[in-house]
């Protein structure tokens, strides 16, 4: 009954705060829709503890830099994950698939919020696209949010990271952010389902600029998966099945853009 009575809350909320978005997306200034988002997202934060049941726990804010932009690196394991680093910060800028601008409504939220859309196909075309975007939000001093595996995994699973984040990393000099987590358990992917317990989320040690791209994507997923398995509370397994701890995780439409991607960069 918690998660019928959260996800109709959802959807039904998720629709009010679209169509106000719109409506703040037409002020001149950026402010009004992220105000707006920042609304959203800690609204949908308190119904995950207060009708799902889900207790979101954030640590590791001490390990933030203190100053000039950065780049968050988290896991992603749920539809839960933006709402929690959303409600972290303010002015938050983040990398999306550009199958988002299908919707109108969503293609206009995404451009006045300052997202940074890329081609979901990958490739180098949408790498040129990442760093060009991605510059202007540097330029600007904000925090930029990218999900390095690119996909959702399920909880105990993860994907390939996508080197993506490294190009940032590597173009801009500045510090990186993994963030570890077991919101999975409790809301694994866009399962219906949810799972009452506790979830952690954990900013963990930055890496600092200076590391060629084989050190940077190793110590990278590392740390996030590392982490994120001692994270997992094997004590209320919610959603989680003992057999996919540490899989990874490739369906057929992956492999092939992995494959594609391989093949295009061993032609470069």
């Amino acid at each position: 009954m918690r998660s019928f009575i959260f996800n109709i809350l959802f959807y039904f909320l998720t629709a009010v705060f679209a169509i106000a978005c719109v409506i703040l997306s037409f002020f001149p200034t950026r402010k009004p829709i992220m105000l707006g988002l920042a609304a959203y997202t800690k609204t949908m934060i308190w119904l995950m503890k207060v009708v799902a049941g889900i207790d979101v726990r954030v640590s590791g804010h001490e390990r933030l830099p203190t100053k000039g932009p950065y780049i968050i690196a988290p896991k992603h394991q749920s539809y839960g994950d933006g709402f929690v680093m959303f409600s972290q910060f303010f002015d938050l800028s983040f990398v999306t698939g550009d199958h988002l601008e299908k919707f109108m409504t969503l293609k206009r939220i995404l451009r006045k919020a300052g997202a940074v859309v890329v081609d979901s196909c990958g490739g180098s075309d949408a790498r040129d696209s990442l760093q060009k975007r991605a510059a202007i939000v540097q330029k600007e001093g904000r925090k930029l949010l990218i999900y390095p595996e690119g996909h959702l995994s399920r909880i105990g699973t993860h994907h390939r990271y996508r080197k993506g984040v490294y190009f940032m990393y590597e173009d801009f000099g500045c510090p990186v952010v993994p963030v570890a987590t077991n919101l999975g358990q409790r809301w694994n992917q866009n399962d219906w389902t949810k799972h009452r317990g506790v979830a952690h989320v954990e900013f963990l040690e930055p890496i600092e600029p200076g590391l060629n791209k084989d050190e940077f994507m190793k110590e990278l997923e590392t740390r996030i998966e590392t982490r994120s398995l001692e994270l997992l509370d094997l004590g209320n397994l919610g959603a989680l099945n003992p057999e996919d701890i540490g899989k990874l995780s490739e369906n057929n439409v992956a492999r092939e853009k992995r494959i594609e991607r391989e093949a295009e960069e061993n032609i470069q």
